[in-house]
């Protein structure tokens, strides 16, 4: 995305405290779904739907708080082409996560129709694996500066 349009400014500090705040916000209902205990709300010896739903929901709002964060550090300036693929690692890992944790409702999964969803081993490195391509993407998002040459240094 290279324009010859000028530098817009936004106001970044308060977009990223909305992403941190969102972002915190995911934090807490992924705990929720994956540790429900620690909140007092462990009701069942498995990991079922609901909880696998509910962690998945604040995985996106991770997500998009991370995103919302990252994208504010460019203060309306132009975005390399890293930070375009990692938005779109972000999502892709996020797609992943989705498709591994719900395959036994999608119906490709271990434990189809007739018995109660849990979330296996597969499920569970699926979902570890759009993580991770999840932190790669968000890693990619930050807005790398290249370095000044200091007095005295040639050019």
């Amino acid at each position: 995305m290279t324009d010859a349009s000028p530098v817009r400014r936004t106001n970044g500090r308060f977009r990223i405290r909305i992403g941190l705040g969102v972002t915190i916000l995911g934090f807490i209902i992924y705990m929720l779904g994956a540790e429900p205990g620690l909140f007092f709300l462990d009701r069942s010896p498995v990991v079922g739907f609901v909880q696998i739903a509910t962690f998945l929901v604040g995985l996106g709002f991770i997500c998009l708080g991370g995103y919302i964060s990252l994208a504010a550090l460019w203060n309306g300036g132009p975005k390399s082409i890293a930070s375009d693929i990692g938005l779109r690692l972000v999502g892709t890992g996020y797609v992943i996560a989705v498709a591994c944790g719900m395959a036994d409702i999608f119906g490709f999964g271990s434990n189809n129709y007739p018995t109660i969803p849990i979330f296996g081993i597969y499920q569970q490195l699926g979902v570890l694996f759009g993580e991770i391509v999840i932190a790669v993407g968000l890693l990619l998002l930050v807005p790398f500066k290249k370095q000044q040459p200091q007095i005295g240094e040639l050019k």
